[in-house]
């Protein structure tokens, strides 16, 4: 505290008839409780008058971010440097007799002060915090990697100071010894400065954000991102297990982000379903008028038929099946779900819309669903696609086609009884 200042409140002290240096010990004592009583005065009309005064003001106005501020206390932890101050202010002077006493006061009080004050700014940081959640500014900054940066800086830069209060040195005198600490430094915070470079890259490329669903097979992550933090990302599975990965991992592996399915509005559909070979056949015209009738063939077959008449006119012997083009069961079939998925409310559709065959296996012919629900949230998503692959092994006889299955025990022991019998 400046010299000059502590000897103009003795000098008015003095004029008031007070001895601001006794030598009494009773007469100190006084002086030391009457400086305390002063401190504890202080406070109680500063918290009381000003603090909740201007916390009634933050109640009644119509923006958040302040009542935040209020919440985490950042005003009542500046209220607690009244007193400090007072006390710094006033017991060096009244101990100026005791020097050694009054040193060692001043210096552990300024020590306080210094302490007090960062926890003040930590409180101020943690709502920062808070406010960049609330509005959603986490989702393009790691803004706690910051504010736990800024509060490791602040311990450091707290700590040295303090030290040069209390051994009454130049905070340069300790700043320059931490030079030879930079290894050891190095090798203790490995995570924290990693994280704090792999949190830049993380934000400068935007590859992951709070409320991001990401899948890192690596570290068994699969579900949303709960917090991103300097040193490790925390991920909350959707099992509700939790998993944390090093922030620098999500720069150094693959993982996967889901952000942009989220983002598009729109959850892709890729199944197939497995065709018996032997149920694929040419349609006979009962087939083709009676499913004619299918209210989502009825442009399409016309059409179709007419396009392959056409083509058809001046081929000899059209009766045999190899010559010219025909219909088959599971050619209308593929229209048949092209137009269902084109007609579906559930099914995006500014999104890829496909009914596909692919090559067919040991297994059968897969058709495969290619599409995109219009709703991406996961139960919905999989109600949607439940309710389409219901459908579509429902109407497969319709066209005559069959699902295939390998052969279960039910299916053997039909065989065998089939053998018996004959």
């Amino acid at each position: 505290m400046n010299t000059e200042f502590r000897v103009e409140v003795a000098s008015w002290l003095t004029q008031l008839g007070i001895d601001s240096q006794p030598t009494d010990g009773v007469a100190t004592s006084v002086l030391i409780f009457a400086c305390l009583l002063i401190a504890g005065i202080g406070y109680y009309i500063t918290h009381r008058f000003v603090v909740h005064g201007l916390n009634a003001v933050i109640r009644r106005s119509s923006v958040t971010w302040d009542d935040i501020f209020m919440r985490f206390n950042v005003l009542e932890r500046l209220a607690l440097l009244v007193p400090i101050v007072l006390l710094d202010v006033l017991i060096p002077i009244v101990l100026t007799s005791h020097e050694f006493a009054s040193v060692i006061i001043d210096r552990l009080l300024s020590s306080l002060l210094v302490v007090f004050i960062i926890r003040a700014i930590y409180s101020a940081l943690n709502a920062g915090d808070e406010i960049a959640d609330v509005n959603h500014v986490n989702r393009r900054l790691p803004v706690k990697s910051f504010v736990q940066l800024t509060k490791l800086f602040l311990f450091f830069i707290g700590l040295v100071v303090v030290f040069s209060i209390l051994a009454d040195q130049s905070p340069i005198y300790f700043f320059s010894g931490l030079g030879v600490a930079t290894g050891f430094m190095m090798l203790v915070f490995r995570d924290t400065i990693l994280g704090f470079v792999a949190g830049i890259q993380l934000a400068a490329n935007r590859m992951v954000s709070k409320g991001d669903w990401i899948q890192m097979d690596k570290y068994a992550a699969d579900g949303a991102v709960e917090d991103v933090t300097l040193t490790t990302v925390k991920v909350r599975n959707w099992d509700n297990t939790i998993t944390m990965i090093p922030a620098y991992a999500l720069v150094s592996d693959a993982f996967k982000n889901w952000r942009g399915m989220s983002e598009s509005g729109g959850r892709r559909i890729k199944r197939s379903v497995n065709i018996d070979v032997n149920s694929i056949k040419f349609l006979t015209d009962e087939e083709r008028i009676r499913l004619g009738k299918v209210n989502y063939l009825k442009e399409y077959l016309p059409q179709i038929f007419s396009e392959i008449s056409a083509e058809n006119a001046n081929i000899s012997d059209i009766d045999m099946k190899v010559n010219g083009r025909h219909l088959t069961n599971i050619g209308t079939f593929r229209a048949y779900l092209q137009e269902y998925l084109r007609r579906h409310d559930k099914i995006h559709k500014d999104m890829t819309l496909m009914v596909r065959q692919l090559a067919p296996t040991t297994e059968g012919l897969p058709i495969e669903l290619y599409i995109f629900t219009n709703d991406i949230r996961w139960t919905y998503y999989e109600g949607i696609q439940a309710d389409i692959f219901d459908h579509v092994f429902a109407v497969l006889p319709e066209f005559g086609l069959r699902a295939f299955q390998i052969p279960t025990g039910n299916d053997i022991r039909s065989i065998k009884q089939y053998c018996e019998q004959q």
